[in-house]
């Protein structure tokens, strides 16, 4: 697994969980990093984690209002917490980070739903980002 997609899944276990909980991100995350302080063998993977939460407590309002628009006959509250953060993170990654073609962004979103969610996730995410990307 590559160090990005290892960070893709750090960021996804720091929305959910401040998600989950009802905790504001910033926290969630401040926690987080004094964790990853001791685990320099970790570290390129929590610098790529970091700006995506960053980015997405930046952005969050910009972002879930894409989410929002493109996500046919579902509401953010009606989401799984895992499909949320997920799609936050495509949705940072497909506007926000120029580095990332729009492809893998959407793959990479695709596979932690897969991975951590529903069924039916996948296709779900798929279909968002893939509306968030034409749009863009």
């Amino acid at each position: 697994m590559s160090a990005r997609s290892k960070a893709r899944k750090r960021a996804l276990d720091i929305l959910f969980q401040a998600d989950v909980r009802g905790d504001d991100i910033a926290t969630t995350l401040a926690a987080e990093a004094q964790r990853a302080s001791s685990e320099p063998a970790r570290e390129a993977s929590w610098l790529y984690a970091r700006e995506i939460v960053d980015g997405v407590i930046d952005n969050r309002e910009a972002i879930d209002e894409q989410i929002t628009t493109f996500a046919k006959d579902w509401t953010l509250a009606r989401m799984p917490a895992v499909d949320r953060a997920v799609l936050r993170i495509g949705v940072w990654e497909l506007l926000y980070n120029d580095e990332v073609p729009a492809g893998v962004a959407i793959d990479e979103a695709v596979e932690l739903a897969k991975e951590f969610s529903t069924d039916d996730s996948g296709s779900f995410i798929h279909g968002v980002l893939g509306r968030v990307a034409r749009s863009s």
